[in-house]
């Protein structure tokens, strides 16, 4: 416990420690919510990849998918890597970059009222964002409690109230540039942390190839591969359908996600951009990747304590903390450590998000006409206040286990902006319409889906929603009325303002 309890105690004094550093950068907007748009490739890319992966996925989506795919989940965090790391840094990293600076948008919800034109379209997207960002910080808080249970046996409120505590001390001291900093120390810790834990776990079992073996002779019980050994062996696991929906809405997700879009608009350069690149996309491969390879030998560890005992069905979220409860004491903190890094990271871009979003796309020019720079500020510290306390209560009771929390917010999120903003960056044809139309796809999808239940999984009906969102907004967009040509024409010609670059960088 002493060693527990030193390891945490140095991880919140850092903390504070960077949150007091960093105050410098808050005194006006740009700096408190984009780090005044300067910072490098190194806190880019891991401020891009601690925000990506937290609590909800070591606890939560790593112990549920392990459990149903078996080793075959280890594509989730393949295709992390490559579609929601590589791919979405290649495809929106250097465009969103140039035209939310050109736009002098801050949020997502700017983005969309200054490329289309619309103030409606601000406010709606910045609603969006501040009902669906709630569930995504309750899973968080929720997964980072259960952990923390089963290595100090406190009280699973007190945890919470705790984790939430010091996430608005850090942010409101030192805003974006304290959670990028934290990010990167906070990032070293999960890359060292899970190395270790995977090593631990499978060296109880007999290594790795024994592990393996062990799980090739378990009999499947998913309704595709019945009664079969060796379906958690196989290379594409006992339900592939399933699993690409999995793949689908946490990787593409990304693409749509406010608090990992934000990220492009902070980088300081090219350099940063091609440089981040590669350490987010190989951040995520020993990250996520681990992840979902820890959590495909879950099986290994079926007990009773794994199972409601009113219902006989297997509680995912306590799965990941059965596994590590065996591990020594050094290793626990480790662990803790190491899942309190990736929540505590994921909250602050959250929490960020959020206030930003409500000061500046709803309060600002709509409720309160004129607000200063310090008033701006001052406002989303408040509202960081404000957003933690609500998903406190909503995690003291949380509804739903964690992978369903996230998938329904993930979904509206991510099946409402993706398709918009995307479209928004390449094409110019793209109509007010046609944005509606997406947003209330996305929303209509999720939402509707948990009264109604037509998609069995809120992961697959928020796969649903994105893939929806890709097709609908092309469509809408060739019927209806376009936005002015000289408005769009003014908007696109900041890709093709002339720079001049080194032939280190360029061969042209």
């Amino acid at each position: 416990m002493g060693v527990k309890l030193f390891l945490l105690i140095v991880f919140f004094a850092v903390m504070v420690g960077v949150g007091i550093y960093s105050r410098k950068h808050t005194r006006n907007v740009d700096g408190f919510v984009l780090g005044g748009r300067s910072v490098g490739p190194w806190l880019t890319a891991f401020a891009y990849g601690t925000s990506y992966f937290s609590a909800v996925v070591f606890v939560g989506y790593a112990g549920q998918f392990g459990w149903k795919y078996g080793v075959a989940s280890t594509w989730i965090g393949i295709g992390n890597a490559v579609l929601g790391s590589l791919l979405a840094w290649v495809v929106l990293g250097r465009r969103t970059k140039v035209m939310s600076q050109h736009l002098k948008s801050r949020t997502m919800p700017e983005f969309f009222g200054e490329r289309y034109g619309s103030k409606s379209l601000k406010i709606a997207a910045s609603v969006i964002v501040f009902i669906f960002l709630i569930p995504y910080t309750a899973s968080v808080y929720n997964g980072l409690s259960r952990l923390f249970q089963m290595a100090f046996h406190i009280p699973y409120a007190y945890c919470v109230v705790v984790m939430a505590a010091f996430t608005a001390v850090y942010v409101i001291l030192g805003g974006y540039m304290a959670t990028a900093i934290n990010d990167f120390i906070q990032g070293i810790i999960m890359l060292i942390g899970i190395v270790a834990v995977i090593g631990a776990v499978l060296s109880g079992r007999g290594g790795f190839m024994e592990a393996l073996g062990t799980m090739a002779q378990l009999p499947s019980d998913v309704p595709v591969t019945q009664g079969q050994p060796g379906a958690f062996t196989s290379f594409f696991g006992p339900d592939p359908v399933n699993l690409l929906g999995v793949v689908v809405l946490t990787s593409l997700g990304t693409w749509g996600l406010p608090q990992m879009i934000s990220k492009f608009y902070a980088i300081r350069d090219e350099k940063a951009i091609n440089t981040g690149t590669v350490i987010s996309t190989l951040f995520a491969v020993v990250v996520s990747g681990g992840c979902y390879f820890l959590g495909g030998f879950g099986r290994l560890f079926d007990d009773p304590a794994l199972y409601d005992k009113a219902t006989g069905a297997v509680v995912y979220d306590s799965i990941i903390p059965f596994m590590l409860s065996t591990l020594p004491d050094i290793l626990i903190g480790v662990v803790v450590v190491l899942v309190l890094s990736a929540s505590m990271s994921t909250l602050s871009s959250l929490v960020l998000t959020s206030s930003s979003t409500m000061t500046l796309d709803l309060l600002k020019d709509n409720v309160i006409k004129d607000m200063s720079e310090k008033k701006q500020v001052v406002t989303m510290q408040l509202f960081i206040i404000f957003f933690i306390i609500i998903s406190v209560v909503i995690a003291l009771d949380p509804p739903t286990f964690i992978a369903q929390l996230m998938g329904i917010s993930w979904g509206a999120l991510a099946g409402a902006f993706l398709a918009p903003f995307l479209y928004g960056l390449y094409w110019k044809r793209v109509t007010k319409a046609a944005v509606w139309a997406s947003f209330i796809t996305g929303v209509g999808i999720t939402v509707s889906n948990m009264f109604m239940g037509y998609i069995e999984s809120p992961i697959n009906a928020g796969a649903v929603a994105m893939l929806a969102g890709l097709a609908i907004v092309p469509a809408v967009s060739l019927i209806t009325p376009r936005i002015p040509e000289k408005q769009v024409e003014e908007i696109f010609t900041c890709y093709d303002e002339k720079v001049t670059i080194t032939k280190k960088r360029s061969l042209e």
